[in-house]
């Protein structure tokens, strides 16, 4: 893919609030952050799982945010899902669009989005789909590539999580890892505001977004939270923004103090020789497994057995939990573990 590096600064800050609702609302909240932002946010359509919910002012607020081009000079932008958004939105001159986790899902959506953009060399956001699905997010960034779309960037807002979770959304920063594997070219923006789903947690996300050396934030204000008509507890008022901003620690990705980068490189040695001890010792595991399932097919015993995967779990834990390793950490690495013992087990019976 070709992308354009049109992001110069880092942090890159998005402000302003989840749904544009009146004029003075979307006014008085921008001005309030006209000297702290690179580009001020308002939802025009909304995407709302029940339909009595609000879901956003429509097209009238597009002239709302024309007045906060010409009167603040500042950059805005809003969240497209149809052809027709994007057509309202081009003809009135917004100068950046995103499009939304329900829409970058599906693949026939962005397709006619690509259309409506088709001789457009607009700024396109893309946020992560509802679910860690990689394939998806890049397959979005492809297809409007290919349009001619070279302005892109991703956003970053966590994933849906069937479990109690701290947060609204699920970080899985792991994903982003994978994406800048996949393409470092494409800027990551975090949306605080959607992982967090409470203001309390923003700012330590936020913090950790910039130490995970992302590009920027994108992060819901409103002049008056406490009556915004969606998301209310995650939005937060302009001057705790600022306080946020001022209060992040910009960290430097690239080793400049000699005598630190030999101390790094003498701990990366460590945990490389330890990650060969591991490797090592997942292959005597590895013939061992194989020694079961030999055992197993001879004596016509099922590959899996409820019992014994609880033990593993419990036990694994316990001795976790017994040096100091995070309990979750366990249950994650050895489920990754016992999946391809399972897998190298059912091989051998088929095989045999």
């Amino acid at each position: 893919m070709k992308i354009n590096k049109f992001i110069n600064k880092r942090p890159y800050l998005i402000s302003g609030p989840c749904s544009a609702e009146s004029e003075r609302q979307v006014y008085n909240t921008a001005y309030a952050l006209k000297d702290t932002i690179d580009v001020f946010r308002a939802g025009l359509w909304k995407p709302r799982t029940k339909p009595g919910n609000f879901q956003g002012i429509g097209a009238k607020g597009l002239s709302w945010l024309n007045k906060i081009q010409d009167e603040l000079k500042l950059k805005v932008c809003t969240e497209v899902a149809t052809p027709k958004h994007v057509e309202l939105c081009l003809n009135a001159g917004i100068d950046i669009l995103w499009i939304g986790a329900r829409t970058t899902v599906n693949p026939i959506y962005i397709d006619e989005i690509c259309e409506a953009l088709k001789g457009v060399n607009i700024p396109v956001f893309v946020k992560n789909p509802i679910h860690p699905e990689l394939g998806l997010w890049l397959g979005a960034f492809e297809r409007l590539n290919k349009f001619g779309i070279n302005n892109l960037a991703a956003i970053h807002r966590g994933f849906f999580s069937y479990s109690k979770n701290t947060y609204r959304n699920d970080p899985k920063w792991e994903v982003i890892i994978k994406l800048r594997k996949e393409n470092q070219n494409i800027p990551v923006l975090c949306d605080a505001s959607h992982i967090a789903g409470n203001s309390i947690y923003i700012e330590d996300i936020c913090q950790t977004a910039m130490d995970l050396d992302l590009d920027g934030l994108m992060i819901e204000t409103h002049y008056n939270p406490a009556i915004a008509l969606s998301d209310a507890m995650q939005q937060i008022k302009p001057e705790l923004l600022i306080n946020i901003m001022n209060n992040l620690v910009l960290k430097d990705s690239s080793l400049k103090d000699k005598n630190f980068e030999k101390k790094l490189l003498q701990l990366r040695n460590e945990i490389d020789l330890l990650d060969q001890k591991t490797i090592f010792l997942l292959k005597k595991r590895k013939h061992i497994v194989e020694k079961i399932a030999n055992f197993k097919n001879e004596k016509k015993i099922t590959i899996f057995q409820i019992e014994r995967w609880l033990q593993i779990l419990r036990t694994r834990k316990k001795e976790g939990e017994k040096w100091g390793i995070d309990s979750q950490m366990i249950s994650e690495l050895f489920e990754i573990i016992h999946k391809y013992s399972i897998l190298t087990q059912t091989k051998i019976m088929r095989n045999s």
